[in-house]
């Protein structure tokens, strides 16, 4: 049976929060601000939180940082997951994953369609691996971001989860990877 498992330890994880939008500030930033709040609210460490604009060159560049980082194990994006021309947030996450994880967006759009209906289609959000650092991308509303936070990241970012979550397989994802490409 899915849920908590209360004899097992919460170990923390380090999230970087990633908002892309030509418009929002930190100060306006009510989605970016959400997840802040709900990743420290479930016991885990904001890394690092930035601002970039919807270019893919951008985006990648400040994901190649992170990756880079020891100190960061998760990065969540919001915004610019749509269909327009500016939404090119997939793109630059896809571009860089080792592996994907579609079961991420088929179950984000499976819990938004009782809200939204089919307008979930519209949404390209996104999850995969790059050298041992999950990627998640959420739309840019903030009731995009509870949803994928409050119905898939707080199960799957606690390491109590049961059958099985995310955290426990961290000390694994680098193991195709010779020592020297870490």
């Amino acid at each position: 049976m899915a849920g908590i498992d209360e004899s097992k330890p919460f170990l923390p994880v380090r999230i970087a929060i990633l908002t892309v939008s030509d418009t929002r500030t930190l100060e306006n930033d009510t989605s970016g601000a959400t997840l802040v709040a709900r990743l420290e609210g479930a016991g885990h460490v904001l890394a690092d939180r930035a601002i970039v604009k919807d270019d893919v060159a951008a985006i990648r560049a400040r994901l190649e940082r992170w990756i880079a980082d020891p100190e960061v194990d998760v990065v969540i994006s919001t915004g610019g997951t749509g269909v327009t021309g500016r939404d090119v947030t997939p793109e630059a996450f896809q571009g860089l994953y080792e592996k994907e994880i579609p079961g991420f967006g088929e179950v984000f759009r499976f819990l938004s369609y009782p809200k939204i209906g089919t307008s979930t289609i519209q949404s390209r959000a996104t999850a995969g691996v790059v050298r041992g650092t999950y990627l998640f991308a959420l739309p840019g509303s903030t009731g995009a971001c509870k949803d994928g936070w409050d119905g898939i990241l707080v199960w799957q970012l606690d390491s109590r989860y049961q059958p099985c979550n995310f955290v426990e397989m961290m000390p694994r994802l680098m193991e195709h990877m010779a020592p020297a490409d870490h």
